[in-house]
């Protein structure tokens, strides 16, 4: 596809984003998930990588229906990052939605493309069900470590949260991929732009998973995390946002921080 991704490379003519941003070796479409992934071009990514909406935050229906800085931050009203989108299904009518998204997705992958998926615990059993209804085969779970949590007497700490991974059909041992850990330890990101924002590092760890060079898939790209790790490790990566603040907001980052690196690179002397 060479270092610029067109959107006539990604998509088939009938699918159009509401609109996209992007650079070289990277570009984020605005719009939903389940209609966009149905409109990718057949086998041209090489992994997915993401953070979907938990929807748990709670363990009653009401809990689960509150916004997600009720559910997912402390910060004050005043200084709350902006809500987003997706967040509020109950357990079933999550799990049929993952299914559906992931079915479509898989099509858009190439034979063994390696698949991993944030999750906490509490929709842990529900994202592998949906991970295996939509035809790809679960691997394995790795563990993001944050090393802090919210403190409750009497009770083990809740400071991790998981990758779920596997792939679409076999993934021959042979791959240009190093051994990967089971195990990242990374605190929350400080001057975080998003709500569940995850760490730069993590996210570039995590996608050493995608064969060097690859094309990688976020379906929800949030702060455009995943993104920026792929652009600035050597890899192509297309997102997708449907939550108008976070599509700017992530678009943007990607766009300034890239830009600054470039900048520094030509600053270098030669």
């Amino acid at each position: 596809m060479g270092n610029t991704l067109k959107l006539e490379d990604l998509l088939k003519p009938d699918c159009v984003p509401d609109e996209s941003a992007g650079g070289e070796n990277w570009r984020i479409l605005h719009g939903d998930t389940l209609k966009l992934v149905k409109g990718f071009q057949p086998g041209i990514f090489d992994a997915v990588i993401t953070d979907p909406p938990y929807a748990s935050g709670g363990t009653k229906q009401n809990e689960r229906n509150r916004t997600t800085n009720q559910k997912y931050s402390s910060m004050k009203a005043e200084n709350a990052l902006p809500d987003f989108d997706g967040d509020n299904k109950d357990q079933r009518s999550w799990t049929h939605w993952m299914a559906e998204w992931l079915y479509d997705v898989r099509k858009a992958c190439k034979r063994g493309a390696p698949i991993c998926l944030f999750i906490d615990w509490r929709q842990y059993p529900s994202i592998t069900d949906a991970l295996q209804w939509a035809g790809w085969i679960w691997r394995g779970t790795a563990v993001w470590d944050k090393g802090n949590s919210r403190p409750q007497k009497g009770r083990f700490r809740q400071q991790a949260e998981y990758i779920v991974w596997g792939s679409n059909g076999p993934m021959p041992i042979n791959r240009p991929v190093s051994c990967l850990p089971g195990v990242f330890r990374y605190g929350n990101p400080q001057n975080r732009i998003h709500v569940t924002e995850k760490p730069l590092q993590l996210m570039k760890d995590v996608i050493q998973i995608c064969e060097p060079g690859g094309l990688i898939l976020d379906p929800f790209a949030g702060a455009g995390t995943t993104i920026l790790a792929a652009a600035e490790s050597g890899f192509q990566a297309v997102g997708i946002e449907v939550t108008d603040a976070y599509y700017k907001l992530g678009s943007d980052r990607v766009r300034i921080a890239l830009e600054a690196g470039e900048e520094a690179e030509n600053k270098e002397p030669q």
